[in-house]
């Protein structure tokens, strides 16, 4: 019997010992301990990141990297003056001071008026206009006033006092293109007075949809830029003026983040916990994430170990600090470490803008890891010991039985 207690002590201590001394790692959990992601990626053939510890100098930096026009394109300038191009439809109109000169007759009853003008005419391939006693005048690349002045040049020295009006009758350059998910797609000629983006947007009938879901690209002399269409009404500053050429383009993405690890689900399934959550909205801060996800629950969340996962481009990445020597590709893993035990966390939280699929991770607090390895240390010496008792049990009967 001494040989039988000697197993229940000694089975049950090597199990726990095989659990602490094992990293609890054969424990169910819904991801890293916070101690491990703070450790870094060890595993050579793993996904390596950058950790990034949230203070209010790393969200300023973050804030000018958010997809907004007003970053993308800095001149704030209405559009010169519309030039002509190839394929316009231009009228003339050709002035003198005095009859008997090239375009009005000596005879001054012959024709009222003191001008002359000419049948409508397009920029040829070429960018000419002709003009009679002129030539051909230059008029692609050049504003309504300068082509008027080289016709008037052109002719002064054979007309009289000659004056020249060009008028644009059909403008096919210097047009704006909005497309995508608007009421009426179209392309329609430049304002000469200048119009924002907006502006333009209503010409062509407006979003069709709700404004938080749509995303606005502009695309100008080859660049290209991205900004909700909420920025664009919220942000006054990101409402630019539309330029001659510009292409707008509207499109619906709704915005979601991912939500693990200790969570409250005590509001339910469908307002808290873990899974997929909708923005609702242009933007939502950090804050805002973490309280539609449920918030932290009060039983097993390590608040000081809040986790944000997202990549961000090399630029960004540098200008936070990181050593981007030891990443490939444009795009850097962050892993961004926030503090929410700390009251100044939250004032930081509700500054950082959530962006799509960012990935929310609370690790769960070292205590909540211990109390489930107790609890599984627990089975498993029950476990043990049931055949032990049962057999200690049996051989009391058998000595009872025998001596009766």
């Amino acid at each position: 019997m001494g040989a039988m207690h000697i197993s229940r002590i000694s089975v049950p201590f090597t199990i726990m010992g095989l659990l602490f001394f094992g990293g609890c790692s054969i424990l169910p959990a819904s991801g890293p301990l916070s101690s491990d992601v703070r450790a870094g990626q060890k595993d050579p053939e793993g996904l390596q990141y950058a950790l990034v510890r949230l203070t209010p100098k790393i969200v300023d930096i973050l804030a000018r990297a958010v997809p907004r026009l007003a970053n993308a394109f800095v001149d704030r300038s209405p559009p010169k003056d519309i030039r002509f191009g190839v394929g316009d439809v231009v009228t003339v109109t050709i002035f003198e001071a005095a009859a008997g000169g090239l375009f009005i007759p000596a005879e001054a009853g012959v024709r009222p008026g003191n001008f002359i003008t000419l049948p409508n005419q397009s920029v040829d391939s070429k960018g000419n206009i002709s003009v009679p006693y002129a030539g051909d005048v230059r008029a692609k690349g050049l504003t309504q006033v300068e082509v008027q002045e080289n016709i008037v040049n052109a002719l002064k020295n054979r007309a009289i006092e000659p004056q020249a009006v060009v008028s644009l009758v059909d403008q096919r350059t210097s047009l704006i293109s909005v497309l995508g998910d608007v009421n009426a797609p179209s392309r329609f000629p430049a304002s000469q007075a200048g119009e924002h983006i907006l502006d333009a947007i209503t010409r062509a009938g407006g979003p069709k949809n709700q404004g938080y879901d749509e995303w606005v690209m502009l695309e100008r002399e080859g660049r290209r830029a991205l900004a909700p269409f909420g920025a664009l009404v919220y942000e006054p500053n990101n409402n630019i003026y539309v330029h001659p050429n510009d292409t707008i383009y509207l499109y619906r993405e709704p915005q979601t983040f991912l939500a693990f690890g200790a969570f409250n689900t005590a509001s339910g399934a469908s307002t808290g916990g873990q899974g997929s959550f909708p923005f609702d909205a242009w933007r939502i801060s950090l804050a805002e994430a973490v309280a539609k996800a449920g918030g932290a629950s009060d039983l097993a969340a390590d608040s000081a170990s809040v986790f944000l996962y997202r990549g961000e481009t090399r630029e960004v990445a540098t200008e936070l600090g990181i050593d981007c020597s030891k990443f490939q590709g444009p795009i850097i893993p962050v892993v961004y470490d926030i503090n929410l035990r700390e009251p100044a966390g939250y004032l930081v939280a509700t500054r950082f803008e959530m962006r799509n699929k960012d990935v929310i991770f609370i690790s769960n607090a070292p205590s909540v890891e211990m109390t489930k390895a107790m609890t599984f240390f627990q089975t498993v010496v029950g476990t043990v010991n049931d055949p032990i008792v049962a057999a200690e049990n049996f051989y009391v009967l058998k000595l009872a039985t025998k001596a009766h």
